[in-house]
């Protein structure tokens, strides 16, 4: 069993930049890869960028590419999104899950953990 919180969502200005962090507990975390999501309202939620639990393997969405970097520190439990350049298209809740697996994947079925979520607004 895997609990994920999130925190450093807030309101930023379009270009500005946001670091979100995802706490988690348990002492496996370090063997499970972990995504990060989002959902806007009314729009299906998207894949934003993924880490495999050995660091090796790292994807992005188009969207993401260029923009923001994902990062894990298996010694304090937590993965981080550094978002920068942000856009007012990036306002959404932004989730973080965790999965086990041999296939590194970047879809949200997947995952079977799931944080709380926090809220990024992009706005002037």
């Amino acid at each position: 069993q895997v609990q994920l919180v999130e925190s450093g969502g807030g309101l930023v200005q379009p270009g500005g930049s946001l670091r979100l962090s995802c706490a988690a507990s348990g002492r496996t975390f370090r063997l499970y890869d972990m995504g990060w999501f989002r959902q806007a309202p009314g729009t299906e939620r998207e894949f934003v960028a993924a880490v495999k639990w050995t660091g090796g393997n790292i994807d992005y969405s188009d969207s993401a590419k260029g923009r923001f970097t994902i990062s894990r520190d298996n010694a304090k439990n937590t993965v981080f999104l550094q978002m920068n350049s942000l856009k007012p298209e990036d306002t959404a809740v932004y989730y973080c899950a965790a999965r086990r697996g041999a296939v590194f994947t970047t879809e949200g079925n997947e995952y079977t953990y799931w944080g709380q979520g926090t809220q990024v607004t992009v706005s002037s």
